[in-house]
């Protein structure tokens, strides 16, 4: 396993991110939806940042087509009355730039500034800047949604925005008085495609496109798939092989995975898998590496949430069964801070899979290709895994905002990344999905966030999970309990003395640098306590 290699990759990542953004600190909060094609719901809370944890969305299972029933009379009930939300404007009572910042109040576009204050409803509330340099109430471009992180409600400033007074909307269109000023200072420019990666050298790499039923792709024809492909410069297709732990598809055979191989396709398998049964979906897993798989993606998803010990049961049998290099993906939730249960710590950890495949459905999540790119990597960098985003061209996602994902690919180092899925790609998503990068595209300076998750006591979840991990091979009395507890602030502060590092009892930039630099301890989860 290139162990070494990939921490080189996120060292590298944090030594930028000291260059450009001294003062960086967390982004926020999202969602995300399964590869069956169906979106999940994106949480709205109202929320003491303090005290919540946010919620778990409900997320589909791609599974082979059920069985027709009829249905039950619904019984008579009235119909429960609707609850409108409180009718109070927030209130601003602070502001800090935490990430890519020129001061407390000084931040550049692409930037993270938190917010504190009242009555702010999480996924309802948009902070409004200025279109023009010290631009009123009537200058403030559209909003964008403010999210919670463990500082609080963050929000991403956007590229059109321009210095001058803040007012934050909430979800009954109330306004709160004019806050600031706030400098904005212009974006980070970053050259398409100077910062990528170089290639791993597996089917991660390059283009891919998902497969669901080959049945309902190109009508499962494969010379007419890869001549689609290869028209789209796709380079790999991911074709579903099983689900559960006794659903392995028959699509999924040696014979399809030779067939791809004759006309110039690479053929990586996917399975769904529920954590009920994980042996035996590591078996179904290994099955298709026998087929032929040039590589192997697990879509773990909400059903596994909290089974750290089923995830390692998991990743340990499909490891003896496949061996410790074969290359395997994790295909799951892009915002982290969403699934703070999900074992990701796991599936990612030593021995786990290789790279971090996440689901980056923006439009489906309902943001822009910008905002779920710079919110996606700065939750799942830490993790120390190569990222190949997983695009959509499903449910009416705009041509222009593919093409705007995949500068972005390049932008954020990507070497592969791929897209869901076949056979709800429209004519107009195809020829999106090919339109050369190097020409003269009207769109917006690219900013890449080189934030970390900053984290101290009190926080929780799998990231905490990692960071206690990392830990505790230099602290042996760090607790790996998922919960940022006063143990682990005394030894997170000892272990940033002892690296020179100001003892802030916080996971900033140079500590998550010196972390990443330890071997993570081992824990034995099918006898340890699940975390938090």
């Amino acid at each position: 396993m290139p162990v070494n290699p990939t921490r080189a990759l996120v060292l590298a990542a944090c030594a930028f991110a000291l260059l450009v953004a001294p003062n960086a600190g967390a982004a926020a909060t999202g969602g995300a939806v399964a590869p069956g094609g169906t979106p999940a719901t994106v949480p709205t809370t109202t929320v003491d940042p303090a005290t919540t944890t946010p919620a778990t969305t409900a997320t589909p299972k791609p599974t082979t087509t059920p069985k027709a029933t009829t249905p039950a009379a619904a019984p008579k009930a009235t119909t429960p009355r609707k609850v409108s939300p409180p009718q109070v404007a927030p209130v601003v009572t602070g502001a800090k730039c935490l990430t890519l910042c020129g001061g407390s109040l000084t931040v550049h576009a692409g930037g993270v500034i938190v917010l504190h204050g009242h009555h702010f409803v999480r996924g309802a509330t948009v902070v409004m800047f200025p279109r023009q340099p010290q631009g009123g109430r009537k200058g403030l471009t559209t909003g964008v949604v403010m999210r919670l992180s463990p500082q609080g409600f963050v929000v991403t400033v956007p590229a059109t925005a321009h210095s001058g007074h803040i007012v934050v909307r909430g979800p009954t269109g109330l306004r709160s008085r004019p806050y600031g000023p706030v400098k904005v200072l212009g974006p980070i420019p970053v050259a398409l495609q100077s910062t990528v990666a170089p290639p791993s050298g597996t089917a991660f790499d390059g283009n891919g496109m998902w497969i669901w039923y080959m049945t309902k792709s190109d009508a499962g024809n494969v010379p007419a798939i890869a001549a689609q492909a290869k028209a789209a410069g796709i380079t790999t297709v991911f074709v579903k092989s099983s689900d559960g732990s006794t659903n392995y598809w028959p699509q999924f055979t040696a014979g399809l995975v030779s067939q791809f191989h004759s006309l110039g396709l690479r053929v990586c398998a996917w399975q769904y898998v529920y954590g009920t049964h994980p042996a035996a979906e590591a078996q179904l897993g290994a099955q298709a590496v026998a087929a032929g798989a040039d590589c192997l993606v697990i879509d773990a998803e909400s059903e596994y949430e909290g089974k750290y010990a089923a995830a390692q049961t998991y990743i340990q049998t499909l490891r003896a069964a496949v061996g410790p290099n074969y290359p395997i993906g994790l295909a799951s939730f892009p915002y982290v801070d969403y699934h703070e249960s999900l074992p990701y710590s796991v599936f990612l950890g030593p021995g786990g899979a290789q790279f971090n495949t996440p689901q980056l459905y923006w439009h489906t999540i309902g943001t822009t290709p910008d905002a779920a790119f710079a919110h996606t990597y700065h939750e799942n960098r830490v993790y120390a895994r190569p990222i190949m985003p997983l695009g959509e061209t499903y449910g009416g996602t705009p041509p222009a905002e593919m093409t705007r994902f995949r500068q972005l690919s390049a932008a954020y180092g990507a070497s592969g990344l791929s897209w869901w899925d076949w056979q709800d790609t429209t004519t107009a998503g195809w020829a999106a999905l090919d339109t050369p990068l190097a020409a003269p595209l009207p769109t917006a300076p690219i900013v890449v966030d080189t934030s970390l998750p900053v984290f101290s006591q009190g926080a929780k979840g799998d990231q905490i999970v990692w960071m206690q991990e990392h830990l505790a091979a230099a602290e042996p009395t760090t607790p790996t309990t998922g919960i940022f507890n006063a143990a682990t602030t005394a030894a997170l502060e000892a272990f940033q003395t002892a690296k020179g590092i100001p003892p802030s009892g916080t996971t900033d930039i140079p500590t998550w640098a010196a972390l990443l630099q330890e071997t993570p301890v081992a824990v034995d989860w099918t006898a340890a306590a699940t975390p938090g």
